[in-house]
């Protein structure tokens, strides 16, 4: 194994069956987006996921069961960080919502978080969102061979804390990912540049910024998952899984590439009617 001792390196073979399992991400994520509004919960969200997701022929989705994880997706809403239980509460307007999911298809991990807007948002959450959004493709950029880890996270850190005044949460991290859902490297979205280990063709991580409108400091539901803001602040998050090539980061979890199929389309509005949605 070359590089960092901890680092595995993956191979085409390897990244065709998680590109495989992203395309399947990516359209949980898009079908979401046809039920999230005010009137849902988030409850309701996850089993919709669920039933999209094994629909596919061997699709599992790898969060549920993971760790003791009871549930599909983590729906993380408000001040809510990440790791949210799906539950009855009933989405209104200007809520955040941060849906995380984990794809397992033949042994391909795909992992991606995206944050959805929930009706008509204030000025401020809106640039909250805004601004988390552009700090990952920021911490992208950074990823790219003969840069180190710490690149990442002080782009990040840079844009989102010093350019923009709001909080990179600490406690929460990118990890690599392939063989296993959480592997090396760590990727903090905060730190000095030049740091950490090397970036070498063939890595495999996710770039996952949290950032708090108030402070990063947090505290742990009772349910021993659900990461929250202890000062209550609203929080966003956005996850991409990125294949490291010699020529540039390969972004398998974009949305952009990827379309509902009409089976899919079937499917989610035969959903909708049954379940009143």
């Amino acid at each position: 194994m070359k590089g960092f001792k901890l680092i595995r390196l993956y191979t085409e073979k390897d990244f065709e069956k998680m590109r495989k399992s992203a395309e399947i991400l990516c359209q949980t994520h898009l079908a979401l987006r046809e039920l999230i509004r005010p009137g849902i919960t988030t409850l309701q969200l996850d089993k919709f996921a669920n039933e999209f997701i094994t629909k596919h022929k061997k699709a599992i989705p790898a969060q549920l069961g993971y760790g003791g994880f009871p549930y599909t997706l983590c729906i993380s809403v408000n001040d809510e960080i990440c790791h949210g239980y799906p539950t009855d509460y009933v989405l209104k307007e200007g809520d955040i919502v941060s849906i995380d999911n984990v794809i397992d298809l033949n042994g391909g991990l795909a992992d991606s978080c995206w944050t959805y807007m929930v009706g008509k948002m204030t000025e401020e959450d809106q640039r909250l969102v805004d601004v988390d959004l552009e700090a990952l493709n920021r911490g992208v950029k950074a990823a790219i061979v003969g840069n180190r880890i710490g690149d990442i996270g002080h782009a990040i850190q840079e844009y989102a804390e010093v350019e923009n005044g709001f909080s990179v949460i600490r406690d929460f991290i990118g990890h690599g990912i392939g063989n296993e859902m959480h592997e090396d490297p760590q990727v903090p979205h905060y730190g000095k540049a030049g740091r950490g280990p090397r970036i070498e063709a063939g890595m495999v991580f996710t770039i996952e910024p949290m950032i708090a409108a108030g402070d990063w400091k947090m505290q742990v539901d009772d349910n021993g998952w659900t990461a929250r803001t202890r000062d209550g602040s609203k929080c966003s998050q956005f996850e991409h899984q990125l294949i490291i090539h010699e020529d540039g980061p390969e972004i398998i979890t974009d949305q952009s590439k990827y379309k509902l199929t009409d089976d899919d389309v079937k499917f989610i509005n035969i959903y909708k009617e049954r379940h009143n949605l």
